[in-house]
C-alpha cells in the first residue's frame, strides 16, 4: 500500500491488515472447498438404498380389482385374500423390530386400496389402510393383503391389532405354528377376537 512521504503507519493499522488478509485467505480458502463440503455433507445426510423384500405370495386366488365389498369387519376375500412373505419363519418374524423393517406401503397404494372398496373421501381416523395378515405374522405388503378397516363400528382396527399381538405372542411363545397364525387371521379374525374376549 502507498503511503505519503513522511507517513508513519501506527500498530492498530498493522494489526488492521493483518486482519483483512487473514479474512480474504479463509474465505477463498473456504470457496474453494464449498462444493466438496456440500458433497460431503449430502453424502452423510443420504440413506442407504432399502434391501429388496422377499417375494410374496397369495394365500388365495385375487380375482377382483374393484368393486370390493368389506363382509362387516372382514375384506372381500376376491379382492383381499390375504397374502405373505414366501420365506417369513417363527426365528425371524419374533426379532424385535422385524415389522418395522419390512413395511413399506406406499401412499399410491393406499389410495388404490380405498378405489378398489369404493371409498372416495373419509375423516381422519375412520379407516386404516390394514394388512390382513399382519406383518408380525409374516404378512407382505401385497395389495392383495390390504384393506380398508374401519375402527367402528367396535371390532374394528383397533380391536384386530389386538388379535395380531395375540397370535404374534403365541407363535413367538411356540404355542401355534406361523402358517396357523397367518390362516385364522386371514380367514376369520373376529373368531379370534371373540375366543379373546370374555
Amino acid at each position: 500500500m502507498w503511503y505519503p512521504s513522511g507517513f508513519h503507519e501506527s500498530g492498530a493499522l498493522r494489526k488492521l491488515k493483518a486482519f483483512l488478509v487473514v479474512v480474504l485467505l479463509a474465505a477463498g480458502m473456504l470457496s474453494s472447498g464449498l462444493p466438496d463440503a456440500r458433497a460431503a455433507g449430502h453424502a452423510a445426510s443420504a440413506r442407504p438404498p432399502l434391501p429388496p423384500l422377499p417375494p410374496s405370495t397369495n394365500l388365495a386366488p385375487r380375482t377382483k380389482t374393484h368393486g370390493c365389498l368389506p363382509r362387516g369387519a372382514l375384506p372381500d376375500p376376491a379382492c383381499s385374500p390375504g397374502a405373505v412373505f414366501s420365506n417369513a419363519t417363527q426365528a425371524g418374524i419374533c426379532v424385535r423390530g422385524y415389522s418395522g423393517r419390512v413395511r413399506r406401503v406406499s401412499e399410491s397404494t393406499k389410495a388404490a386400496v380405498y378405489r378398489e372398496y369404493g371409498i372416495a373421501s373419509h375423516r381422519r381416523g375412520e379407516f386404516e389402510v390394514d394388512h390382513l395378515v399382519s406383518l408380525e405374522l409374516g404378512g407382505s405388503n401385497a395389495i392383495s393383503n390390504l384393506w380398508p378397516e374401519a375402527a367402528s363400528p367396535s371390532p374394528g382396527f383397533h380391536e384386530k391389532d389386538r388379535v395380531e399381538n395375540y397370535l404374534h405372542a403365541q407363535v413367538c411363545a411356540g404355542q401355534m405354528s406361523l402358517r396357523r397364525a397367518e390362516h385364522e387371521i386371514a380367514t376369520n379374525w373376529l373368531a379370534i377376537y371373540r375366543q379373546m374376549s370374555p
